[in-house]
């Protein structure tokens, strides 16, 4: 192959490859094709009137579906892209009035989705704000003149309020109501944000000191029941030694007098010892009544030996 052969059949292959996707674009442009994507649907019309609508993702071939019509479509018709994938809003700032007069911000969250893209496109021009408006005044009528606690509280009672009021307006305009959820309620007062959080705070500090108060009594009234129940088994304790001792000193009586009578004997030292009374000591063979006369002048002396007899 000569190099001018090869020029002209490059010249070909180029031309080819940029006729392609004009070819593809003229035969799109003339309807004989569409490509409809996820969550999509394409709606029809001509002159005036809706022919149909195509929902399947992936390649479509018009004219199956609506005949020779979808042919003048490109030229006396219209073909609308709908988009049915789920959309979510946020509604932040709507004003209402407790029932005691107080204002309140209130921010409303809420999805939906169009399930009748006919109704979605020629039954209401601004579907999406209207149903924004719808929202926002049914939520306006259902929280004005609550209690607060009860708007403070209630909102997920509340939430399904607002969405059973909505709901039945928008299946007519061509689109579902989805989750529907008052998020935030919240006070536009900044005066009165400060008062009620200084009652809070003195309310929590209440709370606090009855609590530890709570706490010392029930510590203090611990301590006296063991403190009773203590006392109640030393005084067992000490009602029984008596016996356990009697008993004891009557089984050494039984075996030895004598070191029975030891026995008594230190009991009797360690009494007289445990009880920090004087003792006066007498020398052995001293008559009792002329010592006792002539140590009147002189104080007892004290000593922790035991008396000789």
């Amino acid at each position: 192959m000569n190099p001018e052969e090869l020029i002209v059949a490059g010249i070909a292959f180029f031309a080819g490859l940029a006729a392609i996707p004009i070819a593809i674009g003229i035969i799109k442009a003339f309807g004989l094709f569409t490509s409809v994507g996820e969550r999509q649907e394409h709606v029809y019309t001509l002159f005036g009137k809706v022919l149909g609508s195509l929902s399947e993702p992936g390649l479509q071939i018009p004219i199956k579906l609506f005949g020779p019509r979808a042919l003048l479509v490109p030229f006396f018709g219209r073909r609308e892209v709908v988009s049915t994938r789920l959309r979510q809003h946020y509604l932040r700032g709507q004003m209402v009035n407790s029932e005691e007069g107080t204002p309140m911000g209130v921010g409303i969250w809420y999805e939906m989705e169009v399930n009748d893209p006919v109704a979605y496109l020629f039954t209401n021009t601004n579907p999406e704000g209207s149903l924004q408006a719808n929202v926002a005044s049914s939520t306006i009528s259902t929280l004005s003149n609550l209690e607060m606690d009860k708007m403070l509280e209630d909102r997920h009672s509340l939430s399904r309020t607002v969405r059973q009021t909505v709901s039945p307006l928008s299946e007519k305009w061509g689109y579902r109501l989805g989750s529907v959820y008052i998020r935030k309620v919240f006070f536009t007062d900044v005066q009165m944000v400060q008062n009620i959080t200084d009652k809070v705070v003195k309310r929590l500090v209440q709370v606090t000191s009855a609590m530890k108060q709570d706490g010392d009594n029930r510590v203090g009234l611990i301590r006296s029941e063991t403190a009773k129940s203590v006392s109640q088994k030393m005084a067992e304790a000490s009602a029984m030694r008596p016996q356990f001792v009697g008993k004891v000193l009557n089984e050494i009586a039984k075996d030895d007098e004598e070191i029975l009578e030891a026995e008594l004997e230190v009991l009797e030292v360690e009494k007289l010892l445990q009880s920090g009374a004087d003792i006066n000591v007498i020398p052995y063979g001293t008559n009792l009544i002329m010592n006792m006369g002539g140590n009147q002048s002189s104080p007892p002396k004290r000593t922790s030996s035991r008396t000789e007899s």
